[in-house]
């Protein structure tokens, strides 16, 4: 039902240029929509279901005031899924009596909108159960934004039930030169102007030992150790590339942000098959400085993917 088209051929790969340093790399999202549905969908959809019932708080978060923006987000994905996906996704409206249909799951629910004791869960819970991204609802005010609600099923180690309630500023406070270099503040003023209608986008990047989407703090144990394993001869199998299409919306109700994260993951053999974007990862990898690889959580096995990079271009 969902279209097959290759992961080589759909990738986001997230490199311009032969060097990679931090900096506000957003522009326009032409498509102005948030979700985009893959040949995953299904498998990605399962494990977050499996994630929530199993890790509820270390999934989603939310703050009591928050709630009118989750309406907000809610209203705004099923409106999208509706009109830009209608042969996955409908929706009847019937005053504030709602009937939204996911056909990919075969799932109808029926719901007053505005009303929390006719939804299953929080509004921002629920729709995110049905899309493959992660959401988060940021709150605008004080001239900051505030992490007021999260639906974070793949997160990159960082913990949603340790951020909620925590600034921009705070949230943030792990990444290395973002501050002293001045772009934090450079960021945060360009998040505050973004405008409703007008969406924007961006990728991040970092690397993972096998296709594990679910990197928490909170299951390191499961999931740090196997870094050791990495060899030259091995990792072209074990490390995945892993890229987040990051987008932005202003809610023009709330006046809060919403910004989500569709992850993908893509082996490094994998990528062997466009020997430019091959290339390109390897200059990048060689020139990336040493506390942006420990920060991204690979300085461990940097040296065996170099190795492993350098045999492959030359075979």
């Amino acid at each position: 039902m969902i279209k097959e088209i290759p992961l080589i051929k759909r990738f986001p790969f997230p490199f311009q240029k032969d060097s990679y340093r931090y900096s506000n790399n957003a522009r326009p999202l032409e498509s102005g929509k948030l979700a985009d549905i893959t040949p995953e969908y299904f498998e990605e959809i399962d494990k977050k279901r499996q994630i929530l019932l199993n890790h509820h708080e270390r999934a989603f978060q939310s703050l009591e005031h928050s709630i009118d923006g989750q309406w907000e987000v809610l209203e705004f994905l099923i409106d999208e899924l509706a009109i830009i996906y209608p042969e996955y996704f409908s929706v009847i409206k019937n005053g504030h009596e709602w009937t939204f249909e996911n056909k990919l799951l075969d799932e109808k629910h029926t719901f007053t909108f505005g009303d929390l004791s006719t939804l299953p869960y929080e509004p921002l819970d629920f729709i995110g159960r049905h899309v493959q991204e992660d959401l988060i609802f940021m709150g605008q005010r004080d001239g900051d934004l505030y992490m007021d609600a999260g639906q974070l099923c793949f997160p990159a180690n960082w913990s949603i039930a340790f951020d909620i309630g925590m600034t921009y500023t705070e949230f943030h406070s792990p990444v290395p030169v973002f501050f002293d270099s001045g772009l934090a503040k450079k960021v945060l003023n360009f998040l505050l102007r973004i405008e409703a209608g007008k969406p924007w986008t961006r990728l991040n990047w970092t690397l993972t030992v096998e296709p594990i989407l679910d990197t928490f703090p909170e299951n390191f144990d499961e999931w740090g150790p196997k870094k050791e394993k990495v060899t030259s001869e091995n990792a072209g199998q074990l490390v995945h590339l892993r890229v987040e299409d990051q987008r932005l919306f202003r809610m023009p109700r709330s006046n809060g942000i919403l910004f989500s994260i569709h992850t993908h993951l893509i082996s490094l053999d994998e990528l062997k098959k466009n020997e430019d974007w091959l290339k390109r990862f390897f200059r990048v990898l060689k020139d990336l400085p040493d506390y942006m690889a420990e920060y991204k959580g690979f300085s461990l096995y940097k040296g065996e993917i170099i190795r492993y990079l350098e045999k492959s271009l030359t075979d």
